[in-house]
């Protein structure tokens, strides 16, 4: 059976329709690209506000570089940004090690704009510490608190330190000895206060709260640094303005000063290929297969 309009019904359906297909589009949860702006994702390392100050200097400087607004948004949690990135929702995203590494492997390759050099080298590491006080030398002498990590999506505060636990420690692994602390400060405090007996933290966190009364137990293998990608869709012209502007941060004073609002020790952006993390992937594998990685 046809259904025909008429009169008023006929002069509205247009509108009607559009409307529909507006409010079906929001309730799906799709995310309609805005050619008005761009959207710099970061994964919640810290608290929003803390982030939004830290990256909002790098936002006005590509959206003067671009010459359009780019704006600075959240992930409520590292899952939520991973799957933002990887589903394009996102025109650039900033993204640890092993979350890039889990984000290719779910959703595929998107274009590298940059990885970050801190002190002048573009790989980091993390530290496994305790206490001064702590009579532990090595990873081995761990058997009386809990241990605290940051969070699974971590590189230095979980995976790497992990792997090493794995080797020379692996009861506090596969007994579940240990708890999420969600921020490298937060382990450092915790053990700090003796909270837990020991935990994992990058290195600059390290060095930031040794004089406090930390030690190092340990250290991982180094691992590239935090990176840039696009999302999949956006334009080569822009993919490539974005590079260049990264990559130019550093030669002058004003780059510096963006830099260093997202982290005191970075000094530059430099070219990067995915080949890079290949070791970490082999890392997250042999993880995979002992059971301490879905």
């Amino acid at each position: 059976m046809a259904i025909i309009f008429s009169g008023t019904w006929k002069r509205l359906c247009p509108a009607y329709l559009l409307l529909s297909a507006v409010l079906l589009l929001c309730c799906t949860g799709e995310t309609a690209f805005s050619h008005d702006q761009l959207i710099l994702g970061i994964h919640p390392f810290h608290t929003v506000a803390i982030l939004e100050e830290k990256f909002t200097p790098l936002a006005e400087y590509l959206s003067k570089e671009l010459n359009i607004p780019v704006v600075v948004r959240v992930g409520s949690s590292y899952a939520e940004h991973i799957d933002a990135v990887g589903r394009d929702k996102l025109d650039i995203a900033y993204l640890g090690p092993v979350p890039y590494v889990r984000m290719v492997d779910k959703y595929g390759n998107k274009p590298l704009l940059a990885c970050q050099e801190t002190d002048g080298t573009p790989f980091f590491r993390g530290i496994i510490i305790a206490r001064q006080d702590n009579p532990s030398e090595k990873l081995a002498d761990l058997e009386f608190g809990e241990f605290a990590f940051v969070n699974i999506h971590s590189t230095m505060g979980y995976l790497l330190p992990a792997f090493l636990l794995l080797k020379e420690n692996p009861a506090i692994i596969k007994e579940n000895n240990y708890q999420m602390l969600k921020t490298h400060e937060n382990v450092a405090l915790a053990v700090l206060t003796g909270d837990f007996e020991a935990g994992a933290v990058k290195e600059a966190v390290y060095q930031f709260y040794r004089h406090r009364g930390l030690k190092e137990l340990a250290r991982t293998p180094a691992a590239p640094e935090h990176l840039f990608v696009a999302r999949t869709n956006l334009p080569a012209g822009t993919i490539k303005k974005l590079r260049k502007a990264l990559w130019q941060l550093s030669k002058t004073n004003s780059g510096q000063h963006i830099m260093q609002a997202i982290k005191p020790s970075l000094t530059g952006f430099v070219p990067v290929e995915d080949n890079a993390y290949d070791d970490l992937r082999t890392i997250i594998e042999q993880l995979a297969v002992e059971g301490i990685l879905k």
